[in-house]
């Protein structure tokens, strides 16, 4: 492994180098992803959707953390015990600034494992970072020399860099389209978010406006009531039967300011949720591809527009 990484220096130019780095971590990538689809299957018992925040079928995340961890250690240490516990250290350091960074960029939580033993605020936990220590063993002891050696191989037949070329093309575009796609949902929720906003203050004013309306009916009752015992002493029966009709026609008015109340009420929740259909019906097919790979995929600050956007998304995908 050490002639290697000797042999990366005398290779002539930085394109040869480029490529042979490159075709490593779109390796090791494919391999994660793979290792992703296994263990994610496994623990939901069937064959799940397709994980990881590209369209294609790597998780950039596993490629540079195995060439970080090959780089740092060297090609690994001098047991695969120092193995295991350096690189469960070094891979649980890029899965907690990559969650972290994701989560400042996009303000989702892409993962997490707050319902994990031994977690550290759910970016990482000791499950995990033990199956990367273990990952790294395999990847350091066994794997790392026949997949450099492959990709020198490439390289020196003439396959690799044009190989390296088109995958970067690739890969590059699948990063352009799947960052727009995560913008997007998060520009989603933003909207669905005020949406939610400005109904809740729209009812809040009909409240309102209805309770003040009420309010000044039951003053009127209450007026007028008084009035008619004032003056109830001399023409009771007259005043009762004055008192019933009157009190009959308040009753009509306060049932109609209810109704036009119920009206009001339907129009604004009806307005709003035609407003957030379009949102939904807006979702592209790599924004829907996204929250499928990502199920513990939440919003901090928009947790229950998210929620309402997959409920929608499910609902027509079943029918």
């Amino acid at each position: 492994m050490q002639a290697l990484y000797l042999y990366l220096g005398k290779i002539a130019g930085p394109l040869t180098v480029y490529s042979l780095w490159f075709l490593l971590l779109m390796v090791y990538s494919f391999l994660g992803w793979c290792c992703e689809m296994v263990y994610c299957s496994l623990c939901e018992g069937h064959l799940c959707e397709k994980r990881g925040f590209l369209n294609g079928p790597v998780c950039p995340v596993y490629g540079h953390g195995a060439l970080l961890v090959l780089i740092i250690l060297r090609g690994g240490c001098e047991t695969p015990l120092l193995t295991f516990l350096y690189g469960a250290v070094l891979t649980s350091v890029i899965e907690y600034i990559t969650s972290y960074y994701m989560e400042k960029l996009f303000h989702m939580r892409w993962w997490d494992y707050s319902g994990r033993r031994f977690n550290l605020f759910g970016r990482v936990c000791l499950r995990n970072s033990a199956l990367f220590g273990a990952a790294c063993v395999v990847l350091c002891h066994i794997l790392a020399q026949g997949v450099m050696q492959w990709a020198v191989l490439l390289i020196r037949d003439g396959i690799g860099i044009p190989l390296a070329l088109v995958l970067t093309i690739l890969y590059g575009g699948d990063i352009i389209v799947s960052v727009r796609s995560a913008y997007r949902i998060g520009e989603r929720l933003v909207k669905l978010h005020a949406i939610h906003d400005e109904l809740a203050a729209k009812l809040e004013e009909l409240k309102a406006a209805h309770e003040q309306a009420m309010a000044a009916q039951k003053e009127r009752v209450e007026e007028f009531v008084y009035a008619a015992r004032q003056s109830a002493a001399e023409k009771r029966a007259e005043a009762a039967e004055d008192i019933q009709a009157k009190l009959e026609r308040i009753k009509g008015e306060q049932e109609r300011v209810k109704e036009s109340h119920r009206r009001l009420l339907a129009a604004v929740e009806a307005e709003a949720q035609d407003r957030m259909r379009r949102l939904y019906e807006r979702s592209g097919y790599f924004e829907r591809r996204l929250l499928r790979s990502f199920p513990a995929l939440h919003s901090p600050r928009h947790g229950e527009a998210l929620k309402k956007l997959r409920e929608y998304l499910e609902d027509r995908r079943e029918k």
